[in-house]
């Protein structure tokens, strides 16, 4: 049934709306709340052939049907095209619910007992976002680099922040860097930096499809104006709570969003390692200096080439070198004969600098702007920067 009451003037917003009200208390809800529109009363079958050409926003009764169904139905319009706003109400909000909801690019909640005032509000927030031009592109040109061990302990994490915060001291831009920490249950880059991760990242997992740049924000930890971090709490499960598709989704919005991104990646390949290096301009395999370092570093870069092609060679960086008086660490051309390929770069030894860096909190460029680590960095960074990107070599960046 249709009806419709117009007083035009009255709200502007409402102009030639079509609301679609699922229980009788919606549709009064409805007309008080958006005079002009013109609202449709109908049963919980109708939700899954709703589409934004028949109507604009749906306001659900959530206490007027059986909490299963109600789900499966918002299961269902979340897996439709061109799904409508959907503005769910009750005293009664099941969890599995309010989850299917979330899948929806537009929705909201209101909680009775609430206020006409409120529902207004939300409901002019929903139509205000529906009649918004569609955004344009972002004119952000990012660029992505990827950082992962060949061993553990080889100092992928340490030269990720010093990387990261180099680049941010290079761009100058406003939140032009984000450093993002990819080993989801025990990261350490935000213990490196001195921050305190947002919240738990499994909670971004929950609706891959909703991860957009305000949600994005909402889990960074800003380390200064141009540098931020995207790590979570210690979650020892995090890796089975996150799937795939929100892992792909968040990186796809942060180089939406920044200028770079540097990726500390895992060592033990997850569902969507390759396709998360499918969409890196650079990949640093970091490696110590004694032979099963390099022998693994050498199959891991050989893995990685195999897997993506060859026009993705991973670069293989060779870390914490020191004279040979201090040790019988291998020489350079010694570590290249180990690894079958030339190195692409190599970073100083300084223990002092990496240690004073790692107790006080805060990347060695800060607590220790001469070292060799800051200055050899900064030389890498230099290098791969100058260099054009592979979205200008290869066409348009893989994305994840």
């Amino acid at each position: 049934m249709l009806r419709s009451k117009k007083t035009g003037a009255d709200a502007p917003l409402a102009s030639g709306r079509r609301l679609l009200a699922l229980g009788g208390a919606m549709a009064d809800l409805a007309q008080a709340a958006v005079p002009g529109a013109v609202v449709e009363e109908a049963g919980l079958d109708r939700l899954a052939a709703a589409r934004t050409t028949h109507c604009d926003l749906v306001l659900i009764d959530a206490d007027a049907w059986e909490a299963p169904a109600l789900a499966q139905a918002l299961q269902s319009l979340a897996a439709a095209p061109a799904a409508p706003a959907v503005l769910l109400a009750g005293e009664r909000l099941p969890t599995t619910v309010v989850r299917n909801l979330l899948r929806l690019e537009r929705s909201d909640v209101l909680e009775a007992p609430f206020s006409t005032e409120q529902a207004v509000q939300a409901i002019a927030g929903l139509l205000a976002v529906a009649a918004a031009p569609a955004a344009a592109p972002s004119a952000v040109s990012s660029r992505c680099w990827a950082v992962t061990g060949a061993v553990g302990g080889a100092g992928a994490t340490t030269l990720a922040v010093e990387m990261a915060t180099a680049l941010a001291a290079r761009s100058g831009k406003d939140k032009g860097v984000c450093l993002i920490d990819l080993n989801l249950a025990d990261g350490a880059a935000a213990a490196y930096l001195g921050a305190q991760p947002a919240m738990r990242l499994s909670e971004m997992g929950v609706a891959a499809d909703r991860i957009d740049a305000s949600m994005l924000q909402a889990f960074v930890t800003p380390v200064s104006k141009q540098l931020d971090v995207l790590a979570g709490l210690r979650e020892p499960g995090a890796f089975d709570a996150i799937g795939r598709d929100a892992v792909l989704r968040m990186l796809e919005v942060a180089c939406d969003c920044y200028e770079w991104v540097i990726l500390d990646m895992p060592r033990h390949r997850r569902s969507w390692t390759l396709e998360a290096l499918s969409g890196c301009d650079e990949i640093l395999v970091v490696s110590e200096l004694t032979v099963p370092a390099l022998l693994a570093a050498r199959s891991l870069a050989d893995e990685i080439e195999e897997s993506l092609g060859t026009d993705q060679k991973p670069r293989i960086v060779l870390n914490r070198l020191a004279s040979r008086m201090f040790g019988p660490a291998p020489s350079m051309s010694e570590a290249e004969r180990a690894l079958g390929r030339k190195a692409d770069a190599g970073v100083s030894s300084d223990w002092e600098a990496a240690a004073a860096s790692v107790n006080l909190g805060g990347p060695i460029a800060q607590h220790r702007p001469k070292s060799k680590i800051v200055k050899d960095v900064q030389a890498l960074v230099e290098r791969l920067a100058a260099e054009p990107s592979r979205k200008d070599v290869h066409g348009a960046r893989r994305a994840a």
